[in-house]
Formats: structure tokens, C-alpha cells, sequence
């Protein structure tokens, strides 16, 4: 996908709601039933306990590579400005999920409070990283949903060099493009096509609400050889009640 996708309609009304309604583990399940086995991201939690919101955006993403010191000298002269890492911030816009890949790095921090104001400000969705983050108690305060793998107070630049804008890049094990959906809650964060976004939230509704049924079963005793999964008679009764609510 190219670099433009991140510039196309961030996230359709009607899909960003029913992705909403839909948990991170429902969407992996159904993804993982339909044969797509890697989406969710691994060692990679809400900083917020639990998550201020149910995130969804489209992925705008930044790669990093190990520290080396002619070449954090050649972006230094370039400026801050032209710095990969400010210029990601900077250059997002309202519905973005910025995802860092940090290499699984967790001895220095790709993100503090200040900014994740920025992001906040211009309206982004919120921040993924399989790195560490910093300046955890403000970030708290600044109210967008961030996810990393951990919480480190050392600094970006003696530890990474952020080289891509916008690029496929890996993150907590996955395979992340630009435009591709992300969202997460408190069970993590799991990364959706965007061509599969629409099937995959209505296949996730369907399930939650078979769930919701098969909960209720087991509430009123039915034992777990009935009911999970459920048998061709809670089947049948499961979808008479679902075409009678149609």
C-alpha cells in the first residue's frame, strides 16, 4: 500500500461504530476462524488500566532501528523539524493510530506526554508501540489511549533512530500498514485490513452476539458439552430468535 492511504477518509461513520462494538478478542477470533493468524499484537497492553475508550483509527506508521552515532549526527544538522520521530507527530492527522515499531526495544521510552499531546491535539485516535513510554502519570492526564509493551524513562534519541514515515512496519509481532484499522481495549490491540475491515466487524458483531446467547445458556445450567460450542438444537433456536428480532 502506498504512503497516500493514510491520507484517504480516516474511518467511514458506519464502520468505526460497529468496529467499536466489537472487542479486540472477538475480532482476533474471528479473524484467526477465517484464516488470518497474525493481527494480534503481542506483549502490548493499555497504559491506561482500563483504556479510556474503545480505540479505532487507521494506522499511520513509524519504523525505528538501533542507535548509531553518524547517523543520529546526520539527522541532528538536519534539524528537529526533519526528524522522522517529531515529523510523525506532527504530520498526524484526526482518526490516526500512530504505531511505532521500536524492535521490541523496552530500555529507553519512544514517547512522553508531550507528544502525545500533540497527537491529541490534532485529533488522532491514539498511540501503539512495541516499545516503552514515558512520563507515564501526565501522559495519564492527556486522555488518548496508548498501548505499549512497557514504561521506560530514558530517552529516545540515545536508544533509536526513527528512519520511515508511513511505511509496513512490525509491531508486537504483527505486520502493520498504513491505512490499515487498528483498535484495542483492555485485552490489547489486534490490527485489521483494511479491505477485510467491513466482513470482519459485522462477523464480530454476529459472534459477540452468539456469545451473548451461549452465556445465557450457561447462566441457566446448560452444561459446556451443549453449549460450547453450542449444538445444532441451541443453533436452531439461537437463530429464530435472531431472525425474530430482525
Amino acid at each position: 500500500m502506498g504512503n497516500n492511504s493514510a491520507e484517504e477518509p480516516v474511518e467511514p461513520g458506519d464502520l468505526g461504530d460497529l468496529l467499536r462494538g466489537v472487542s479486540a478478542s472477538t475480532i482476533a477470533f474471528v479473524m484467526e476462524r477465517q484464516g488470518h493468524k497474525s493481527t494480534f499484537l503481542r506483549d502490548v497492553a493499555a497504559i491506561h488500566s482500563p483504556p479510556l475508550s474503545r480505540m479505532v483509527g487507521r494506522a499511520r506508521t513509524l519504523r525505528t532501528l538501533p542507535w548509531r552515532e553518524d547517523v543520529a549526527a546526520e539527522q541532528k544538522r538536519l534539524g528537529d523539524e526533519k526528524s522522522p520521530h517529531r515529523v510523525a507527530f506532527d504530520a498526524a492527522e484526526p482518526g490516526d493510530v500512530l504505531v511505532i515499531d521500536a524492535r521490541g526495544y523496552r530500555w529507553a521510552a519512544v514517547a512522553g506526554d508531550l507528544l502525545v499531546q500533540r497527537l491529541k491535539a490534532v485529533g488522532a485516535a491514539g498511540l501503539v508501540t512495541d516499545g516503552c513510554v514515558r512520563d507515564v502519570d501526565a501522559l495519564r492526564g492527556v486522555g488518548l489511549p496508548v498501548f505499549a509493551a512497557g514504561i521506560n524513562s530514558t530517552s529516545f534519541r540515545s536508544h533509536h533512530v526513527a528512519v520511515d514515515i508511513n511505511v509496513p512496519v512490525a509491531c508486537g509481532g504483527t505486520l502493520v500498514r498504513p491505512g490499515d484499522y487498528v483498535m484495542g481495549d483492555s485485552e490489547g490491540v489486534v490490527v485489521i485490513p483494511q479491505n477485510l475491515a467491513h466482513e470482519i466487524a459485522t462477523a464480530g458483531i454476529d459472534q459477540e452476539r452468539l456469545d451473548d446467547f451461549i452465556n445465557e445458556k450457561l447462566k441457566q445450567g446448560e452444561p459446556l458439552s451443549r453449549t460450547f460450542p453450542p449444538d445444532e438444537e441451541l443453533m436452531t433456536e439461537y437463530r429464530q430468535r435472531a431472525t425474530a428480532t430482525e
